[in-house]
């Protein structure tokens, strides 16, 4: 047994040094080999949990950098190693000697650091780490990600507790990292993997519904793809179409956006249409993609002819390219049996860079080296400005799945998170103005700030210097920068405020309030019927405060006033005339309902304190009609 394995570690190893053959010097290979049989004798004594030698797992590691990422000899001889120091006795210093610093700090980035307390958590100080290493170099990251596909690969060894562990932190974390790295292929292998132990059952279910719509659809689509290939060969294109299923984590998704089964998920699997431009024209990298684009069009003008377009279906995907590289012409047709058909179309140079993502060489300005450039910007920005326990929800934020591009009516381009809001968009333009954010103009058309955005879209935001950050905008954002930036305000109302309104019975200046001394120092105010201040002085009566909650006319409140009356002419008109003019104040809602003449209203204004609310009900109980008021702060 030991020697059938010796055999197949000695042919794995061989694989690697294949790939990297025509990479490196004759000099460097003897390094790489050097590597690879210290790394073996380190681990001569290690087995995996599956009962084979250790060795097996950097070596496929290594072969996957070398292979799959395309990554250079120090990243590969840092595959070879990456577990040495972490489980073994060899050490950092070590390494550095035999291998040089730049190896030795690849390993260090990798390897997790055992502590006696964690700042945050083991998971989030490793993490925390590795994302760290990007201020340097990548190159730690794209070790990491071979490390966890593997991982991910052989997980079925492990525990079912261990499982989930692992897939979750993939799901959560390193998925998504190869997503934004532009590593196509790679992101799609963790998510699904993840998938599959996570969630077995759905995964089977989703597998068997692929496997038996493959079969359905088979004979219709070759008849689809044969004729695409013709008109391809008609107008002497050098180009092919293939079907392509989309993965049972991708179909998943879909599903549960859609709350949909298999069978009515939409866009299960697409047509791609790549093709290769002749090698001997030599062009320098934007007149190649503006050659490549034109392929992609020609070759829309040709299908278009043929096969009806469904209205609205084209997506330029060139032009506004998502920020993990992958771009294409994307369009809906008609096939002869009535069914419309996804197709993309793309160079296989596109579809190089899509799956090479970081890795894969292009012009300046490319989506991927933005986006990396911004990433570091963000954790430069979290390091200096870090708000106890948002780093992981920060991150998340920056690492979204999808994207949008969205635009200013001067048409500057912005990419945010599918799902962004208005208010998002704002703090991505001008996160100074943002903070007085009142409204959005959406493709013209008045909305709300908290409006959820769709790609394409033009956004004007308008402002008002009496508008500042409110609480309530946390729950409407998703980026870094809006979450950062109001949390920033927020925090500083707080050390400007230091006496804080309950949000359950939120009181206002003179009524009936107590109030208690939180942890943090701060007072919450509350009303004395509050059913919270009751618990609390229950348990922690030392905590319960005298409080002068003093009207300020600064500061407005809302309040809800409940009114019953008889129905009249010009009545709603007359209680609307009474609290704007009568009483100056600002209203913020109202709904009325009226059945067999009893009118039930309900109206929200805002005021300075309790007696400003008991002269607005007084004066409510003058208009004729109006037979009963209650409101928010009156008992």
């Amino acid at each position: 047994m030991e020697q059938a394995f010796d055999f197949d570690i000695q042919q794995s190893a061989q694989k690697v040094f294949d790939v990297m053959a025509p990479r490196i010097s004759a000099d460097e290979m003897e390094l790489l080999k050097k590597s690879y049989e210290f790394a073996r004798e380190a681990h001569k004594d290690q087995k995996r949990k599956s009962g084979h030698p250790y060795i097996i797992h950097p070596i496929a590691v290594a072969r996957i950098a070398a292979e799959e990422l395309k990554l250079d000899l120090h990243s590969v001889m840092c595959a070879f190693l990456h577990d040495v120091v972490e489980d073994t006795p060899h050490t950092k210093e070590e390494l550095a000697e035999l291998f040089g610093e730049d190896v030795a700090f690849l390993v260090d980035v990798v390897t997790k650091k055992k502590k006696e307390t964690y700042k945050a958590s083991k998971q989030v100080d490793n993490f925390k780490q590795l994302l760290d290493s990007m201020h340097y170099d990548i190159r730690a990251l794209l070790v990491k990600l071979a490390d966890r596909l593997h991982n991910m690969r052989t997980l079925e060894s492990m525990r079912p507790d261990k499982q989930m562990k692992i897939a979750g932190e993939t799901d959560y974390f390193y998925a998504p990292l190869a997503n934004r790295l532009g590593l196509f292929d790679v992101k799609s292998d963790l998510e699904n993997l993840a998938f599959k132990y996570r969630c077995e059952m759905e995964y089977n279910d989703i597998v068997r519904d692929i496997e038996e719509d493959m079969a359905l659809n088979k004979d219709r689509l070759d008849v689809f793809v044969k004729q695409i290939d013709d008109i391809l060969k008609n107008y002497g294109i050098d180009g092919k179409a293939e079907v392509f299923y989309r993965r049972p984590y991708s179909i998943w998704r879909k599903m549960k956006a859609s709350n949909v089964d298999y069978k009515h998920v939409e866009n299960r699997y697409y047509i791609r249409v790549t093709f290769d431009r002749p090698k001997d024209v030599k062009l320098t990298p934007v007149q190649e993609e503006h050659s490549e684009k034109s392929m992609c069009l020609r070759i829309y003008s040709k299908l278009t002819d043929r096969f009806k377009e469904k209205p609205l279906s084209f997506y330029n995907q060139i032009d506004q390219a998502k920020e993990n590289t992958y771009k294409c012409i994307q369009v809906q047709l008609l096939s002869d049996e009535g069914i419309w058909e996804d197709v993309q179309i793309c160079s296989e140079r596109m579809l190089a860079v899509s799956k090479l993502g970081c890795m894969a060489e292009f012009q300046d300005g490319n989506n991927v080296a933005s986006w990396m450039k911004r990433f570091k910007m963000v954790l430069e920005d979290m390091a200096d400005n870090s708000l106890e326990g948002d780093y992981m929800d920060s991150i998340v934020s920056t690492l979204y799945y999808d994207d949008i591009m969205v635009f200013t009516p001067e048409g500057d381009a912005y990419i945010l998170p599918k799902g962004a809001s208005a208010l998002d968009f704002a703090f991505e333009v001008d996160p100074e103005k943002a903070q007085h954010a009142k409204y959005a103009r959406i493709n013209g058309h008045l909305s709300s700030i908290k409006t959820i955005l769709n790609r394409g879209d033009c956004v004007e935001i308008g402002t008002d210097d009496g508008i500042t950050v409110k609480q309530g905008w946390l729950e409407c954002v998703q980026t870094y920068n809006a979450k950062r930036s109001i949390r920033k305000v927020l925090k500083d109302m707080e050390k400007d405020e230091p006496v804080r309104r309950c949000p359950v019975c939120q009181p206002i200046p003179g009524g009936d309030i107590i109030g208690f001394r939180e942890a943090s120092g701060h007072v919450m105010v509350h009303r004395r019927s509050c059913p919270s201040i009751i618990e609390q002085a229950s348990q922690a009566g030392d905590s319960v405060v005298n409080i002068d909650f003093k009207e300020d006319p600064e500061v407005h409140y809302p309040v809800t006033v409940a009114i019953r009356a008889i129905d009249r002419y010009h009545l709603l008109m007359d209680i609307i005339e009474k609290i704007s003019n009568g009483l100056g104040l600002s209203i913020d809602s109202m709904t009325t309902t009226t059945k067999d003449d009893i009118v039930d209203c309900s109206i929200t204004f805002l005021v300075h304190s309790v007696r400003e609310l008991v002269i607005a009900l007084q004066s409510l109980y003058e208009i004729e009609g109006i037979e009963e008021v209650k409101g928010d702060g009156i008992r």
